[in-house]
């Protein structure tokens, strides 16, 4: 049973809106685990399907400790596409990887936020995959909008030619299709959490579904598109947090698909948001989990300040 259960009111939302905060933390450990994983491999597309099991494996385990697998015998019951959701994470992956060297890693990433962001608002006030609708309350468009005002700033202060938005329009389109998918992923696995009532188990579902999609793709594509070849030598170097990919990202899901219903689309998306952007500000700065240290800006400093100040409107506002 989890600690969630025992919850109500006020004390869930909170510690749900603290969860999807550090969820977002998670994701700045994640991007340095999977950039060291995939030069230890060679390539980021076995990289990806590599993690994915790896979250798999963790979720299984903790399932198992829970007393969750029994749930998994509810499967062969549930709406077929409610156990679905995982595929959006190697579609998202897969996405990134096109879209990033293309038009720039942090370019990619701010569309990648927006595309979050819009869907999110739609879920929440359309009441779309089964969620209460909410409406669109001046605050939440206000916070919403706060927060992309300072994505962009972030982006600007990071990387000053944006052309590329404009040259091309389809790869700018595919990186909003992607950022969108994350909170649609999260309202289908929540429906899938309500038919099996074990959210672990449902995070093991997600996953095994998103390491089957990776591999796919990665099996047809190593044969015909002649990837890069898989040199697995590299993981006896590879330092004891390259693992930790999976791991945040298995945290990352099941953290998104428990509180959309629970505390909206809008706000979970945001506060990873801001997590990640926070977090991100301090490894560039002290040169954390191998990237390069990086001066931080005071446009920069300054689109993380109005990214949360949009979080805490939408918080309060909810």
């Amino acid at each position: 049973m989890s600690v969630l259960s025992f919850l109500s009111g006020p004390a869930m939302t909170s510690l749900l809106a603290i969860l999807s905060f550090a969820a977002g933390l998670g994701l700045a450990v994640q991007a340095g685990a999977n950039a060291r994983l995939a030069r230890a491999l060679g390539t980021p597309h076995a990289a990806t399907a590599l993690q994915l099991a790896v979250g798999m494996l963790a979720l299984a385990v903790l399932a198992a400790g829970a007393g969750e697998l029994g749930a998994l015998a509810r499967l062969p019951h549930v709406v077929p596409w409610h156990a679905a959701g995982g595929a959006a994470s190697a579609i998202y992956v897969l996405a990134v990887i096109l879209v990033a060297p293309r038009l720039g890693a942090v370019v990619a990433i701010g569309l990648l936020i927006a595309g979050q962001t819009f869907a999110s608002l739609l879920l929440d006030g359309l009441g779309l995959l089964g969620l209460v609708p909410r409406g669109f309350p001046i605050p939440v468009l206000a916070g919403s909008a706060l927060a992309l005002v300072g994505v962009a700033a972030i982006v600007r202060a990071q990387q000053g030619e944006v052309s590329a938005i404009r040259t091309r329009p389809a790869l700018v389109l595919l990186a909003l299709a992607a950022g969108a998918l994350l909170p649609v992923q999260g309202a289908v696995n929540g429906l899938l959490r309500a038919e099996l009532g074990a959210p672990l188990a449902t995070g093991l579902v997600s996953f095994a579904v998103a390491t089957a999609s990776m591999l796919a793709f990665l099996v047809p594509a190593r044969l015909l598109a002649r990837l890069p070849p898989v040199d697995v030598r590299g993981l006896k170097a590879m330092p004891a947090w390259g693992w930790l990919g999976g791991i945040m990202g298995a945290f990352y899901v099941t953290t998104v698909f428990t509180g959309i219903p629970a505390i909206g689309a809008a706000s979970v998306v945001a506060l990873t948001v801001a997590g990640q952007q926070t977090a991100a500000l301090v490894v560039d700065r002290f040169g954390l989990l191998g990237f390069p240290v990086r001066a931080i800006s005071a446009s920069r400093i300054a689109g993380v300040a109005l990214l949360l100040a949009g979080v805490v409107t939408i918080r309060f506002s909810a």
